[in-house]
């Protein structure tokens, strides 16, 4: 975790957290990871964590209620931009709204959005500023964390671990503004980092109490993946998934239920 500055564990040698997943080249790789016959993988993946971690901290409303009726965030976000209904809506649109949705996070310019959706600038820009006119809290949670990280030089996760940038405070502007963006997403995926670290630090215990032979085989990110018995698979699931949901717990209370998609199969790419 000392490798990263979000406090994000890292793997090298070889790096097994950057097995490509978005291609299918990529998935025929994962095919790969496989177990004994009398085994299975299972991936548990917590589900848009960093948007739930957004909604906690900075007290989205339709964030929050959207969480918590289990709604499809991308669609009641872009039905809050584009006034268009839920259901039936094309899914180039709710593609928009997730592209928005995780461009936030990380602080995307107009350019980066224009690129990412392959619209003209000045139509990314609108949609940026039509966002933020619809969820004025997320707005006012990028500017007080550029401003508190100006004044401190760091900023600090919900459970009050720090994540210094220094070079905030630069008189070289890009470098200046690559800080203010990092310490934008850094309070939520660093947050994002702190639990499943909690997660793993109990699940070893709650898997022997429940009676599993269970072994955590590697973190990526915001997903675990386990190497269990085909005869255990249906008793270990919901033992994994109580663990990574409640682990904010008792330090944080979050205001958004944290959610874990588990699956098991033959090799990695099918358990994803």
């Amino acid at each position: 975790m000392a490798a990263t500055t979000t406090g994000r564990l890292s793997s090298s040698d070889p790096n097994l957290q950057n097995i490509p997943v978005r291609t299918a080249e990529g998935r025929k790789i994962r095919t790969a990871f496989i177990t004994d016959k009398s085994h299975r993988l299972v991936s548990a993946d917590y589900s848009q964590i960093e948007l739930r971690v957004l909604a906690h901290v900075a007290e989205i409303p339709q964030l929050r209620q959207a969480f918590a009726d289990g709604a499809d965030i991308h669609a009641i976000t872009a039905s809050e931009m584009f006034n268009v209904p839920v259901e039936g809506m094309p899914s180039e649109v709710r593609r928009r709204a997730k592209a928005i949705n995780f461009g936030i996070i990380y602080g995307i310019s107009a350019f980066g959005l224009a690129n990412q959706l392959s619209i003209p600038r000045e139509e990314a820009g609108n949609y940026i500023k039509k966002y933020f006119e619809r969820f004025p809290g997320i707005r006012d949670y990028i500017e007080e964390t550029k401003a508190y990280a100006r004044e401190h030089g760091f900023v600090e996760t919900i459970f009050g671990r720090r994540i210094h940038y220094p070079d905030i405070r630069s008189s070289n502007p890009s470098l200046r503004a690559f800080n203010e963006r990092a310490s934008i997403n850094a309070r939520l995926q660093g947050t994002a980092a702190d639990i499943i670290r909690r997660a793993m630090i109990r699940m070893e215990e709650a898997l022997v109490k429940a009676g599993l032979s269970a072994r955590m085989l590697l973190q990526v990110h915001d997903e675990l993946i386990f190497e269990t018995v085909e005869a255990e698979v249906e008793a270990t699931i919901p033992v994994v998934r109580h663990v990574m949901e409640n682990a904010a717990m008792p330090a944080v209370s979050m205001s958004v239920p944290l959610h874990v998609d588990a699956r098991a199969a033959n090799n990695w790419d099918e358990a994803h």
